[in-house]
């Protein structure tokens, strides 16, 4: 049990006893004490006055004094501020807990709750390879489902690779127009690059062929589009031209994209895809021939950068084995009268009822969307697991999708629909702003890996301080600090938030850095090194004497790691994680470094007596112990030398 378990338990029995109330618990408000006032956490008093029908200062002097009288191994004094309780732990108590954890290699983790999540993450599309935007949702998946695993859950870690579609044609009718059978092994090339390369290419021409038709367009030239595409582009066009729309800048960009979306359609080489497409879906041997090939390129890109990046699933599930589903699904939904037939045969449903508006399910010519997979991939992912929820990691420009996607659910009657989550997180940027795929403007994982691991190599070779290391285990010190330097930056932040990633500021030793920590932990086992501990000698001791205010401030951090384990999942929010352990190495750090009069105050190695020197390898080994394992849930390893 937690000191704040403790306390709460506690505070519910003195409550229970003073005023004859029982409450949970649970619900009972502590938070950690400000550092201006003594004390090491607080207890919020003012819902209990309704009780007590005292004043707040009152009712918390009362529930102090009980404290105190019947918990003397737990709070030692206490003080009052306006309806603050702030309590004072007994110093045995964390001379306690240290000797209890500071060699304990599962601290924090939570038995099985019996519980089952699968956390969907990376989700690349096969026409490009992994770049800066994939790396926060790899980052933000691995450590989420890392988080429910210590906190007691089973875990499936999946990844539905999108495979099949309209941009996966893309890429492969560029390579069939202008590759001359280029192949990786040919091009020295890797895999998923080439065929970005050739969705890149693509885009180029299309963009090629585009502006000559919206320039027609705009000239009230519409031979271009037939159907309901003229109709819509004649409307676009009118409201173009008119006087009060050209003075609305946000209104004009808006139907500048749906001109330029609608002409993209009338394209030659868009045509061309849209027929491969039909090719693929009805079964081509030709067409799906090159798809399996030019997939496997990708995806053996990918499994390099997965590797590099310590990135792992327990299950791949892929779009064109799920999106059938989606239509078998489609087609009950229709049978059942949930959703409806247009006059062209596409299949929609109707949320307006929901505030919300039509949606495409199924097109005319029988080709799906990204809505028919995703309906028969939460089908097939729950048929396989029968988990209590089912969490998708994806960037917030698809809330929308999968508020509809929960919905389409929920009136299908499926099983799935209510442990849908939807991780939302920001978009990243680079400093220089935007990426966009489609002008090849994205920044590559790989190019990111290997500027980042550079960056640690010039950083750990200028400090001089490793020149007796080999040099393969130099370069796994680099690989560590560089790919633990990206993870740390796209981890701290909020995932609701969006963000800027500066790879240089990542890799810096004295800022809000994976470095910063990783140095705190490498300083430790360079002391323990010294001190050369014997762990089964220190079992049995427990420190009797006061602790010195550092000594109970770094004993009282490692001891929140449990509540901060909570909070992390309660938040879904890894960032709870990375701000706690980078306070924990500040935290060293002080410890570390504090001085009177030119000697250490905390040193380890010159302890002022035996005693103070096992308090302190103790309080050193548990801090070392709770970095591992908080940057471990990170994903992030931390070196035994810097």
């Amino acid at each position: 049990m937690s000191v704040v378990q403790s306390i709460r338990s506690a505070a519910a029995a003195a409550i229970k006893a003073l005023y004859e109330q029982t409450i949970p618990a649970k619900d009972i408000a502590i938070n950690t004490t400000k550092p201006e006032f003594e004390g090491e956490y607080t207890v919020l008093v003012f819902p209990f006055t309704k009780f007590s029908r005292l004043k707040p200062e009152e009712t918390a002097d009362q529930l102090g004094k009980y404290l105190v009288a019947h918990n003397p191994d737990l709070v030692t004094g206490y003080n009052v501020i306006k309806g603050f309780l702030n309590l004072q732990i007994a110093e045995q108590y964390w001379a306690q807990y240290l000797q209890q954890h500071f060699n304990n290699r599962n601290i924090g983790k939570k038995p099985s709750n019996g519980k089952k999540v699968m956390v969907e993450y990376s989700s690349p599309n096969t026409n490009k390879p992994l770049h800066l935007g994939h790396l926060r949702n790899n980052f933000l998946g691995y450590s989420i489902a890392e988080i429910l695993k210590a906190n007691g859950y089973e875990v499936i870690k999946a990844n539905l690779v999108n495979d099949r579609g309209i941009h996966i044609c893309k890429s492969m009718l560029a390579w069939q127009l202008f590759a001359h059978g280029d192949t990786p092994e040919s091009t020295g090339i890797k895999g998923d690059h080439l065929v970005g390369d050739y969705y890149v290419k693509f885009e180029t021409i299309l963009k090629e062929q585009t502006e000559p038709i919206i320039a027609r367009a705009l000239e009230n030239d519409f031979k271009d589009f037939q159907g309901t595409d003229l109709e819509r582009i004649e409307k676009l066009v009118t409201l173009f031209h008119k006087p009060e729309i050209k003075a609305d800048e946000e209104k004009l960009a808006k139907l500048n994209d749906e001109i330029k979306e609608l002409s993209r359609k009338q394209t030659e080489i868009m045509q061309q895809a849209q027929i491969m497409l039909q090719q693929w879906e009805a079964g081509n041997h030709e067409v799906r021939h090159l798809w399996s090939t030019m997939n496997s390129w990708v995806y053996k890109g990918f499994d390099e950068t997965y590797k590099r990046l310590g990135i792992d699933f327990d299950k791949m599930y892929y779009e064109s084995e799920t999106y059938l589903l989606g239509k078998d699904l489609v087609e009950e939904g229709l049978a059942k009268g949930v959703l409806f037939k247009k006059p062209d045969n596409s299949i929609w449903i109707d949320l307006t009822a929901d505030g919300l508006d039509e949606k495409l399910l199924l097109r005319g010519n029988g080709t799906s969307v990204y809505m028919t997979q995703d309906l028969g991939t939460a089908r097939l992912k729950y048929d396989d697991y029968q988990m209590e929820q089912s969490i998708y990691v994806v960037a917030d420009e698809q809330n929308y999708h999968f508020k509809v996607l929960q919905l389409i659910l929920k009136k299908l009657q499926e099983p799935c629909a209510d442990g849908i989550f939807h991780l939302s997180y920001g978009m990243v940027e680079l400093p220089h702003g935007r990426m966009k795929s489609r002008e090849g403007t994205v920044v590559d994982a790989d190019d990111l890996i290997d500027e980042t691991i550079g960056a640690a190599a010039e950083q750990t070779a200028n400090s001089g301080k490793l020149k007796d290391m080999a040099e393969d285990d130099l370069q796994q010190l680099y690989k560590m600090l560089g790919i633990g330097a990206m993870k740390f930056f796209l981890l701290r932040v909020d995932p609701k938030k969006r963000m800027v990633f500066d790879p240089k500021e990542s890799i810096d030793l004295h800022g809000f850095t994976s470095v910063f920590v990783q140095y705190a932990h490498a300083r430790i086992k360079s002391i323990l090194r010294e001190v050369a501990p014997d762990a089964d000698k220190l079992e049995g001791y427990c420190h009797k004497g006061s602790l010195l205010p550092l000594e109970k401030e770094l004993i009282l951090l490692n001891e929140q790691y449990e509540s901060v384990l909570e909070e992390a999942l309660k938040e879904m929010s890894p960032s709870v994680i990375a701000n706690y352990v980078f306070q924990l190495a500040q935290q060293f750090n002080s410890f570390y470094a504090e001085k009177v009069e030119g000697k250490y105050t905390y040193s380890v190695q010159d302890a002022e007596t035996p005693e103070k020197q096992k308090l302190r390898t103790q309080i050193v080994m548990l801090t070392a112990r709770t970095i591992a394992k908080s940057m471990k849930l990170l994903g992030i390893d931390v070196p035994e030398r810097m």
